[in-house]
């Protein structure tokens, strides 16, 4: 024990001298707003944080971890959803907050160089003057961070057109577990030998740190025109981008919102949504002149034999923002009606959006516990919020377990438990219901090449085979496999 507080004390001072006193925060008031990320169910206090200034002092305080055997979990804004960001009691938690300059705008190229803790906003905003935009935009756009975008191979309205994260990075700079500086990809759209790019984007800095990111910008389009389409019924919305995308027509984003989750967002925003409305369908049409014109009369054409009950189109750039102000702040506006939320995150084949919709509906009905629904419909992404107090006895339980049941169809339904936000420690339970014991071995042995020790976020996103059995066991003898929505499959 003596010799751990002394290993400890030996590490705070190693530290600071890399960092400066300031930087290292290690008194419990300053170490409480760290304890966890969007996802506040989970909560722990790390040993120490640490907030460097720039790379060279990133790889220092590996090394120093590395040395110390001390494990590191990497953290950028904070708004995570799945407790990939949470901390250890025994660990450092690296903060690249600082790390927050936009490095170059290469207008020729269409490219950009970022460190990790640059807001995704901002680097459109940075980049609008020059008639370029960077794609992906999660709804946290506005304070999210690149790095944390990299880690979890983040998403947004336009990932549906655009890709994710991964389809607009080009190259990234990667700091290991002993410290070496790494650099993958480069300025092209591809590059020679493995996709080592490909593999630590969403890899939740469990395979090394991200220092520095090279984005691919986009021209800003020609036209955008934005829809709003109401329907009477949640499953006819969902059948709706099924038929549109079997059309032909590829929208710049398409959005669901549920009648829970349009209320709340009107009562927030007044972004002049239907609120007697089952479901709301947001469509955003970009391009050339000519081609969005051509889209729009097929998507009006498609939308109206799908039963949309009322189509409404922004006029304005104003209009079009208040439009997209309240799917963009439906989180928040969640928050609003009910003391806690938990949102999940999965993936399904479009065409299983309506019937998906209805199962949660029963779900809903069987734990007592009300959703509202908002999601990346064009590319099958849910996020249903499930709604819970977390001062009444069982709900958060409840509420976790309704989460796990919706991941679970989403993989008998051919999907996946992550579409954006990760598995962190919210979805390490059903990586066991995805995968078999021979495909976790193999990630296993990933993790073990580029960190053997395991100090590098351990504990995430992972679960060991003994975990898996743990769960199988308890899945059976609580009888949860035997809920009827699950049995028809």
């Amino acid at each position: 024990m003596i010799s751990r507080m002394k290993a400890a004390a030996h590490l705070l001072e190693k530290l600071i001298a890399i960092v400066g006193h300031k930087h290292v925060l290690s008194r419990d008031e300053e170490l409480i707003p760290y304890e966890c990320d969007g996802l506040s169910a989970y909560r722990v206090k790390p040993m120490l944080v640490v907030l460097p200034a720039d790379s060279e002092q990133v790889q220092a305080v590996v090394r120093c971890c590395h040395q110390y055997q001390t494990p590191i979990v990497a953290r950028g804004a904070g708004t995570g959803l799945s407790g990939g960001a949470l901390p250890l009691q025994n660990g450092v938690l690296l903060s690249l907050a600082r790390l927050n300059q936009i490095l170059q705008i290469d207008v020729v190229n269409t490219r950009a160089r970022v460190q990790p803790g640059v807001r995704n906003l901002a680097v459109s905003e940075a980049a609008r003057p020059h008639g370029l935009y960077y794609a992906p935009d999660p709804s946290s756009q506005i304070a999210c961070s690149i790095g944390g975008n990299v880690a979890e191979n983040a998403g947004g309205v336009h990932c549906l057109k655009y890709g994710l994260t991964v389809n607009n990075l080009l190259a990234l700079k990667v700091i290991t577990v002993d410290g070496e500086l790494l650099e993958l990809g480069g300025g092209a759209l591809d590059s020679a030998g493995l996709d080592l790019l490909s593999l630590m984007t969403g890899s939740e800095g469990m395979l090394g740190i991200v220092v520095e990111i090279t984005l691919r910008l986009l021209p800003l389009p020609q036209q955008t025109r934005t829809l709003m389409a109401s329907f009477e019924q949640l499953q006819q919305a969902g059948n709706a981008v099924a038929d549109i995308i079997a059309s032909g027509i590829i929208p710049a984003g398409l959005e669901i919102m549920d009648r829970l989750s349009i209320q709340a967002a009107e009562d927030f925003i007044h972004a002049g949504y239907p609120t007697d409305a089952a479901a709301i369908l947001l469509c955003d049409l970009d391009g050339t002149a000519a081609d969005v014109e051509t889209d729009y009369r097929q998507l009006m054409q498609t939308l109206q034999n799908s039963g949309s009950s009322e189509i409404r189109q922004a006029h304005s750039g104003e209009e079009r923002q208040r439009m997209w102000a309240g799917r963009k702040a439906a989180f928040p506006a969640v928050g609003r009606i009910s003391p806690d939320y938990y949102c999940m995150d999965g993936t399904i084949p479009r065409k299983y959006l309506g019937e998906i919709l209805q199962h949660i509906d029963s779900l809903s009905q069987h734990y007592k516990l009300r959703v509202a629904n908002v999601f990346h419909a064009g590319d099958g992404n849910l996020h249903p919020l499930i709604l819970y107090d977390a001062n009444q006895p069982g709900e958060l339980q409840h509420a976790e377990e309704f989460g796990g049941k919706i991941l679970e169809l989403c993989v008998r339904y051919g999907g996946s438990i992550t579409g954006e936000h990760g598995v962190g420690m919210e979805k390490i339970n059903q990586m066991c219901v995805q995968f078999s014991s021979d495909e976790l071995n193999c990630f296993h042995e990933l993790k073990s090449a580029f960190d053997p020790d395991g100090l590098l976020n351990p504990g995430k996103a992972i679960p060991t085979l003994v975990r898996c059995a743990e769960f199988g066991a308890m899945h059976v003898h609580n009888g949860q496999l035997a809920h009827p929505e699950l049995e028809r499959f």
